[in-house]
């Protein structure tokens, strides 16, 4: 039996056992992102709303096109040209995001909420040393006051990220790192600041089934010392099932199916999630 409840608010999912609390630190409410072009309009999410409790660890799972990357970006408003939220509240501590300008974003952005993203040699900049990107991270929101501490803090985080000889790393260039590193890294940058909610798109979509595994190991550590929110966003029900307390389904960008992990692989209501679960059975 992979599911049993224990007192209190104690889940244990199909692979992993944490506390959370009631409290709501996230909820979206029928939020719709289109992406204008110059002859249709794509509703990459198309009025979808889901809730995410402090310290519960949250999936969004679906194929790909499904609207699961477009949410994330719609979160932190970091949107693609021509994309547009155009209806609905993310309420992120009580706040709504949609109605904030950009200057009170860049202070949540990296600091109050965090992004890793699948593929991480994008989101390094390869004229830039590992360290002067790390630095620059935790002096964007702290700083004067967190320049002199700055190195320690970030061979801190690349040590917490079991990268060996962090010391060495801070020196390289991106290139000089093997994909599984690169992502260490990426994880290691986000939690820098000790946000309260961190955002896993795909994490490990990009690296082989070995560093795949690595990667799960390290994020399952992290989320259990730092008890973070966290949105997971994933193709594989399979990673869902390890990782997640709560799911949502997501297809043609509309959520189809919410529920806890183990309701939805037991008793799937939509026939889109029993679909996808099939084809997970067929592969293993």
């Amino acid at each position: 039996m992979y599911w049993n409840r224990g007192s209190g608010n104690r889940v244990k999912g199909l692979g992993k056992s944490k506390i959370f609390m009631n409290e709501k630190i996230l909820q979206v409410r029928n939020l719709k992102t289109y992406l204008h072009t110059s002859d249709t309009i794509v509703k990459a999410v198309d009025g979808i709303s889901f809730d995410i409790k402090k310290g519960e660890t949250f999936g969004i799972v679906g194929e790909s096109g499904s609207g699961k990357t477009m949410t994330a970006l719609s979160i932190l408003k970091l949107l693609p040209y021509g994309a547009k939220i155009v209806d609905g509240e993310i309420i992120f501590n009580g706040v709504d995001l949609v109605k904030m300008g950009e200057r009170g974003l860049r202070a949540i952005r990296g600091a109050q909420i965090a992004i890793v993203f699948q593929e991480p040699g994008s989101a390094l900049d390869p004229v830039f040393t590992i360290g002067e990107q790390m630095v620059e991270a935790v002096m964007a929101h702290k700083g004067a006051k967190g320049a002199v501490k700055a190195r320690d803090v970030v061979l801190e985080y690349l040590a917490k990220a079991h990268i060996p000889n962090p010391k060495k790393i801070f020196y390289d260039y991106p290139h000089q790192l093997s994909g599984g590193t690169k992502q260490r890294v990426m994880i290691a940058t986000a939690l820098l600041n000790s946000p309260e909610l961190l955002i896993l798109d795909e994490p490990t979509t990009a690296l082989d089934v070995t560093i795949q595994a690595q990667i799960l190991d390290l994020l399952d550590e992290i989320i259990a010392k730092e008890n973070l929110s966290i949105l997971f966003i994933s193709h594989d029900f399979g990673i869902i099932a390890r990782m997640c307390d709560a799911v949502a389904v997501m297809h043609k960008g509309k959520i189809v199916e919410t529920s806890d992990t183990k309701t939805i692989f037991d008793n799937p209501k939509d026939p889109y999630t029993a679909t996808l679960l099939e084809s997970v059975k067929a592969l293993s």
